[in-house]
């Protein structure tokens, strides 16, 4: 049997967890804390465990401080992050602090305790949904990567329509603005789109931002 920290401020979320963990009989809860200091007190005062499980958001000490305390003392009890925050922003700060996993409270118990048994076996883990949103950025950037363009391959005309693109414009507000048809600003941004391989205007946006064309 595994034993367990679980750190988590919310009393009905701590206990839920708590139950849910040790419904298996795999895992022992020793502690739980409602806060990252209380963890750091209890290792301090000698609790020996396998593995923690935090939220992020807790008073006095959040999980991300937490890690980086655990860090600093040469703790290597793995932490397993367990959070409503689904923005991949938090979950960059918690494996970039030295959280070994990163799970959001929407994934079921299969994928928790598979999660645990990865992180225990000292391997890592982020829940598949967090995955398929970093694999498609990485296709993207990489997409976009593979397909440099310099200013030099968009005629001039082009990059004005990328430029008012840019600034929120409608076909119809470009074609009143350069003195042309809408037929022909379709026919530009439809080149642009060509060019770039860009799959919808937000694509083709960000390949614009990036390259420097418009600001």
């Amino acid at each position: 049997m595994k034993n367990i920290i679980l750190a988590e401020d919310h009393k009905v979320i701590r206990y839920g967890l708590k139950m849910l963990l040790e419904s298996t009989n795999e895992y022992k809860v020793i502690y739980d804390a409602g806060n990252g200091q209380e963890v750091l007190n209890a290792l301090d005062q000698g609790l020996q465990v396998d593995l923690i499980v935090s939220d992020i958001g807790m008073p006095v000490m959040d999980g991300i401080a937490m890690i980086k305390a655990l860090k600093e003392n040469q703790c290597e009890v793995p932490v397993l992050i367990i959070s409503m925050l689904e923005d991949d922003s938090h979950l960059y700060q918690a494996i970039g602090a030295g959280a070994k996993g990163f799970l959001t409270k929407s994934v079921d118990a299969d994928e928790l305790f598979f999660a645990l048994s990865r992180i225990i076996s000292g391997e890592r883990y982020i829940c598949s949904g967090l995955s398929i949103k970093i694999i498609d950025k990485v296709i993207e950037s990489t997409f976009l990567t593979a397909n440099k363009m310099h200013d030099s391959d968009f005629s001039s005309r082009e990059i004005e329509i990328l430029q008012l693109i840019g600034q929120g414009l409608t076909n119809a507000e470009m074609a009143d603005k350069l003195f042309i048809s809408r037929r022909t600003v379709e026919g530009h941004r439809q080149s642009l789109i060509d060019k770039t391989g860009a799959k919808n205007t937000a694509v083709l946006m960000r390949f614009a931002y990036t390259k420097g064309i418009i600001n």
